[in-house]
């Protein structure tokens, strides 16, 4: 097995496969949770309204439910943010990611933003995994890598690139807040994702699990690759 080969062994495990646009309906819900017990993805990205929908339908399956809290501004009032993560939770959710407050980042309240990410984390049952989405798109490299060390002190496990609705992930994003990361913790590309080469690329600059809507024609398209 090649190197390359190895690292997308398990490409349909690193998707949490999204539908987080304001349009979604029910019966898009129920169509990508179809779509994720059928390819095994890590989990279904979803908007909380959805989260109980989302529970039901993949009762007995492997795949996660991931809801999402200060989506997609980061801009609400911290109470907020942890009354929408844990309502997340109680509804079923079994991790949440969370947007943090770029403008705090931007201005460099660096405090102020770890301690609204701790305030979250504590409010969450311990095996509950947070990601924290600092939308590196809009940050300096200085102030992605320092977003990274709040997200460090505040707990959670993950940094994640972006919503998706501001621009995508970059490979020099992943590898930056990798570097930040220190192996402290994992960091989640996200935004934009729709081929098989960025997922080689994303996932080669360190980033350890992807959020994307395409994951089921990126897989079609590593089993193409496959073929004779």
């Amino acid at each position: 097995m090649t190197p390359d080969s190895d690292l997308l062994a398990d490409l349909h495990r690193r998707f949490d496969h999204a539908a987080l646009k304001p349009e979604v309906t029910e019966r898009d819900i129920i169509s990508l949770c179809r779509e994720a017990a059928k390819h095994q993805f890590f989990s279904v990205a979803i908007n909380p309204v959805w989260v109980r929908t989302a529970v039901a339908e993949l009762s007995g399956s492997i795949v996660k439910v991931l809801s999402v809290s200060g989506f997609p501004l980061g801009a609400a009032r911290t109470d907020i943010k942890v009354a929408e993560a844990v309502k997340g939770v109680s509804d079923g959710a079994t991790e949440i990611d969370m947007v943090a407050n770029i403008g705090w980042i931007v201005s460099g309240e660096f405090t102020n933003v770890s301690s609204e990410i701790e305030n979250i984390r504590t409010n969450l049952p311990y095996n509950v995994v947070l990601k924290v989405i600092i939308e590196a798109g809009k940050l300096t490299p200085e102030q992605q890598a320092e977003a990274t060390r709040c997200v460090i002190d505040g707990g959670a496990q993950f940094v994640k690139t972006s919503t998706g609705f501001f621009g995508g992930a970059t490979v020099e994003q992943v590898a930056l807040l990798v570097e930040a990361a220190a192996g402290q913790i994992e960091v989640k590309a996200s935004g934009g994702i729709r081929t098989l080469s960025q997922c080689r690329a994303l996932l080669e600059a360190g980033a350890t699990r992807l959020g994307s809507s395409a994951s089921a024609a990126i897989l079609a398209e590593l089993r193409q690759e496959g073929s004779p």
